[in-house]
């Protein structure tokens, strides 16, 4: 079945959908994006997924291509279509199309509005759970507001080409003082030597990542002990567990980082026992 994708109030062919070439997403970056998980038929976390957008367009001042509700009518409308039942859907919204200018165009430009939809083999998500993945570290180049979920990801993109050509599946940010920020598509998380859970505050420096909120929910119902804090690339290497969260991954469980062996080289009981529990505690929208 060929896929479908929305552009702009048309559902499309995914090979015939386009859009114009001064689109500000294409010549600015100008725009943002959401990726968000299907699991067994039901839409996990969109909610916070669409108050993210919300802040992120808010952010940069790009007006909402529609409702709420209409969008969310036109996500489950796309995910019908392309009959995904495990997989994910990626919405972008850029500022529009207009002359190419650095300033903003007028209030009659209207955003442009793309969402796509595939479906994935959750064998592939579960073989890198059982055996866990390797990650290199990088100085972090980026811009300071990634707080934004901007569609300028070329930093991040390279970042992942450099890990890919070492081996590894993931490249993790390291600010000037040697403090962890984040992953180049993650959240990083560790288990540290008092078997406290850690992850970086969110205020600062790195995304407000979905799954890291719903993770923290998940972790209090646990009875774990949190602490949102700053830690170093040496103590990330020296932690019991290592595991990063995203919304296609949840929580993979991360065994080498730049050649060092984390813990003992197997995924971790912590991770484990959180990603056993996530879709217990995550919201889930029916299609």
């Amino acid at each position: 079945m060929p896929r479908i994708a929305y552009v702009n109030g048309r559902y499309l062919p995914h090979k015939d959908a386009s859009v114009h070439i001064e689109d500000r997403g294409y010549q600015f970056a100008d725009g943002v994006y959401e990726v968000c998980e299907v699991r067994h038929g039901v839409i996990v976390d969109l909610t916070r997924h669409l108050d993210r957008l919300d802040r992120s367009l808010s952010e940069l001042r790009i007006h909402h291509p529609m409702s709420r509700a209409a969008l969310t009518h036109v996500i489950r409308e796309v995910l019908r279509r392309n009959r995904v039942r495990n997989g994910l859907f990626y919405l972008q919204v850029t500022r529009g199309v207009a002359r190419r200018d650095h300033v903003f165009p007028g209030p009659d430009v209207k955003p442009s509005l793309v969402i796509t939809a595939k479906s994935t083999d959750p064998k592939v998500i579960a073989l890198k759970n059982a055996n866990g993945i390797k990650a290199i570290t990088l100085a972090d180049n980026r811009w300071s507001r990634v707080d934004i979920k901007s569609v300028g990801l070329l930093p991040n993109a390279m970042a992942r080409q450099q890990a890919k050509e070492t081996g590894a599946q993931e490249a993790i940010y390291v600010d000037s003082e040697g403090m962890v920020t984040e992953g180049a598509a993650t959240n990083v998380w560790i288990v540290d030597a008092a078997g406290r859970l850690v992850t970086r505050p969110a205020e600062q420096g790195i995304l407000r990542g979905i799954t890291r909120t719903t993770l923290i929910d998940v972790s209090r119902h646990l009875g774990m002990e949190i602490e949102e804090r700053r830690f170093s690339r040496d103590e990330m290497l020296k932690a019991r567990e290592v595991f990063i969260t995203a919304a296609t991954s949840i929580c993979f469980p991360v065994v080498e980082i730049d050649g060092v062996v984390i813990g003992n080289g197997h995924p971790g009981t912590v991770a484990d026992k959180i990603r056993s529990t996530f879709f217990d505690i995550a919201e889930k929208t029916a299609i």
